[in-house]
């Protein structure tokens, strides 16, 4: 069947003949016209009211009324046929649905009938790498209150389960204050398609923690600690508490989060153990769809890119300052910068007719910059950024986490 275009319109006559004196399956004399207009001009216009039958106005509306008008009188015609007698079972020969009376038809949904959204985050399903007790759990929660936390084992699982719809978000960390940024994940978000929809930056407060009877045991060598500690690192902070305690390790403490203690039976031995009593982590919530960006509220933006190889123009730290550039220029502050190697292009050669042949290392650049990319300056920007390299990726325009920070006491 070949498509309409948007200005065509269509009539449906169907002249029926004059019922015989016997009741048949035939429908009484009528003109049945059906006209879908789309053209909404003035010419158009003037050209329905050449139609008999149901007019068809230029507004959406308007066919809605002709398509009840419509119905209406199906619907009629029946009552009057089955008043004498007559029952409807074919219209020219064919077979017919069981008309249903236009009040029992569907009601089209309008703006009003849709609920509201219910509360952020209070039936999401969020995946997490770790074991009840984790920060990244806590990170979950302030994230999205009354969520369902589902751990993971590693951080490939979580992502795997946001993309099999096991889970609706997936918390990740991503960088933390004092350790610095958590490269793995930078890398799985360049493998997988997941969007970053949200940040949350979290307190860090590590405790020292023990089965009960611990101390008593090991009280001389814990009060001295310093380095004749023998020191294990494991997957995560509460997956030690839960190693500990399935274990009844009597010799062994873990650092971990006070919740961890109290979810494995342990003993604080010692609190705010961090290096640093501002110890920070931010982690970024993931979708498989992204968030429509908005300029009510402070927004960041996440980005990836890379050079051209191929191109001295287009290469290194060439592209990074006119990259750089294009931002510094629409006063976009940058919050962070990572480079990671490009794994399918590791290294470039370069020949030199006066130093000879040298290889470099090809990188992939992450930024993140305060802008919305509702907001034009930042289109603009990444439009110009665009031109300068082979590859760039929007991660995620999402909004800006803005608790006020409390220092952990």
């Amino acid at each position: 069947m070949q498509a309409l275009s948007p200005s065509s319109s269509i009539a449906l006559k169907s002249a029926l003949p004059t019922r015989s004196p016997t009741p048949t399956n035939r429908v009484p004399p009528s003109q049945l016209v059906i006209q879908c207009a789309y053209r909404s001009d003035s010419a158009n216009a003037a050209a329905n009211s050449n139609f008999r039958g149901v007019g068809v106005g230029s507004t959406r509306a308007d066919w809605q009324s002709a398509c009840a008008i419509l119905a209406s009188k199906v619907v009629s015609q029946q009552k009057n046929d089955d008043a004498t007698g007559t029952n409807i079972k074919a219209v020219n020969g064919h077979k017919t649905l069981d008309l249903v009376p236009i009040e029992n038809l569907p009601k089209a949904l309008t703006i009003a009938d849709l609920s509201p959204a219910p509360m952020h985050g209070s039936t999401l399903r969020v995946a997490y790498q770790g074991v009840p007790g984790a920060y990244s759990e806590a990170a979950a929660g302030k994230a999205y209150p009354n969520c369902e936390a589902i751990p993971c084992d590693q951080f490939e699982v979580a992502f795997q389960s946001v993309e099999l719809w096991i889970a609706d978000r997936a918390v990740l960390p991503v960088e933390n204050s004092l350790g610095g940024s958590i490269h793995r994940n930078y890398d799985l978000l360049l493998r997988h398609r997941l969007h970053i929809v949200g940040e949350v930056q979290l307190s860090v407060n590590h405790c020292l923690l023990a089965l009960p009877g611990a101390l008593a045991q090991c009280e001389l060598t814990l009060t001295k600690l310093g380095y004749n500690v023998t020191r294990e690192a494991v997957d995560d902070t509460a997956g030690a508490a839960e190693f500990v305690a399935a274990n009844n390790l009597l010799d062994t403490a873990a650092i971990a989060s006070s919740r961890a203690a109290d979810l494995y039976g342990l003993q604080i031995l010692s609190e705010g153990i961090q290096d640093d009593s501002s110890n920070m982590t931010r982690f970024v919530m993931l979708a498989r769809d992204p968030i429509v960006p908005r300029t009510d509220r402070p927004f960041k933006t996440s980005i990836v890119f890379a050079g051209d190889g191929g191109n001295e123009d287009r290469a290194g730290t060439a592209v990074l300052f006119k990259v750089l550039s294009a931002f510094a220029f629409r006063n976009i502050s940058l919050t962070k910068i990572e480079s990671r190697p490009h794994r399918n292009q590791p290294v470039r050669v370069v020949d030199d007719v006066d130093v000879g042949t040298a290889k470099h290392f090809e990188y992939l650049f992450y930024i993140d910059f305060e802008a919305s990319m509702a907001e034009v300056r930042a289109q603009n920007a990444l439009a110009e950024v665009q031109e300068f390299t082979s590859f760039l990726r929007v991660l995620g325009s999402y909004p800006m986490d803005m608790t006020p920070w409390c220092p952990v006491t």
